[in-house]
């Protein structure tokens, strides 16, 4: 099976309500598709969002790093030789993570159906049933904590709760949220690194001495800041989990040794794909770390490879949020992954197994490989 063309498409879908975070505020999904063609007839999936605050990358970004960059590499190549092809991914340029990601995902859905299996059985098998939280945007009080009372009723235990936008009102907003779910829901905090380090420390010694237990707080400080990371970690109850601070396996070993958090989050899209994202996780379960997956604002697509992953790696991965497909008015993509709200499992369809894409904007984009 050799890859013999490189195809792109755009895919836009609405969101329930507008996911609002301290760096961002967002109405749609809107994303890249990349199709792998290959000569036995077989096609691959993956995508990518443009998410230029967190990861750099935009829509036309990604388009030129996969077309000028990573698709010459890949024409021609031989699918069974998946660590030689993800390394020439890896290797053809510096950051563009996203794009690399999109690309790898496509790759492995054709290694899965190369071998006729489900991805999660090729990394290692696992149970293909796992459990997501629901992201609740930041908003005014009383929307928060009516939209984490229908998430509740939706069947969601866990819910994580954006904050970083204004410290005073952050503490009530999560003290309201508690007080109108505890004891049906746990509660994850993510700031999107917006507080400096004494605020977190202050808001989460408030919280703590309130009664709220908290699971998590996701990256209370900027992503660069590991010291700052460092002296919230050591000042709190509340585990404290790293997101932008980690990228890549090299930036988790840093982490790890200036024990600087203590629970890292994966993303494919941060982390330029599958191959990466399993060698964090392997970094992580080496020191007893445990690890969250995540994702951006996608759909079915790349959510599913990371729902290959999570099972593949459930001994080190525990914490699961994939909620894109639930964020989402519909769901236009049907692949071998079932996503029923706070449920998510996996069939026995090969690869991906993406059966169609509804939708789906072809991008007419000049082959700069085939000059």
């Amino acid at each position: 099976m050799k890859i013999t063309d490189i195809r792109f498409g755009r895919l836009r879908v609405p969101l329930k309500t507008p996911f609002k975070t301290a760096l961002r505020t967002v109405n749609e999904i809107d994303d890249i598709v990349v199709i792998i063609k290959t000569d036995t007839g077989h096609v691959g999936y993956g995508e990518a969002p443009a998410t230029a605050v967190i990861t750099g990358d935009t829509l036309g970004s990604i388009i030129d790093a996969i077309r000028h960059y990573i698709a010459p590499r890949l024409i021609g190549q031989e699918i069974a030789n998946l660590n030689h092809i993800t390394r020439l991914i890896q290797d053809s340029m510096e950051k563009n993570t996203s794009a690399k990601a999109a690309v790898e995902i496509a790759v492995h859905d054709l290694w899965g159906q190369l071998y006729d299996a489900p991805l999660y059985q090729l990394l290692g098998g696992g149970d293909p049933a796992i459990t997501t939280d629901i992201t609740i945007s930041v908003d005014y009080i009383d929307k928060m904590v009516a939209d984490s009372l229908k998430a509740v009723e939706r069947g969601f235990e866990s819910l994580k709760i954006k904050v970083g936008k204004d410290l005073g009102v952050d503490i009530e907003r999560v003290k309201a949220i508690h007080a109108a779910v505890e004891g049906r829901a746990l509660l994850r905090l993510d700031a999107n690194q917006g507080w400096t380090a004494k605020q977190a420390v202050y808001a989460l010694n408030n919280l703590e001495e309130a009664g709220v237990k908290l699971e998590l707080v996701e990256q209370p400080v900027k992503a660069r800041d590991l010291d700052g990371l460092l002296y919230v970690t050591e000042r709190v109850q509340t585990p404290v989990m790293a997101d932008e601070s980690v990228f890549d396996p090299m930036q988790a070993v840093e982490l790890i040794r200036m024990r600087a958090a203590d629970i890292v989050n994966i993303k494919l899209m941060k982390t330029g794909g599958i191959s990466n994202a399993i060698k964090l996780a392997d970094i992580a379960a080496l020191h007893g770390v445990e690890c969250m997956i995540g994702c951006m604002l996608e759909t079915s697509i790349s959510v599913a490879a990371a729902v290959h992953v999570a099972v593949a790696k459930a001994d080190v991965i525990t914490k699961i949020d994939l909620d894109g497909p639930s964020l989402c008015t519909l769901d236009p993509v049907d692949t071998g992954v079932l996503f029923n709200d706070s449920e998510i499992s996996i069939t026995d369809a090969p690869g991906l197994g993406v059966r169609e894409i509804r939708g789906l904007e072809p991008l007419e984009v000049a082959q700069a490989w085939a000059s």
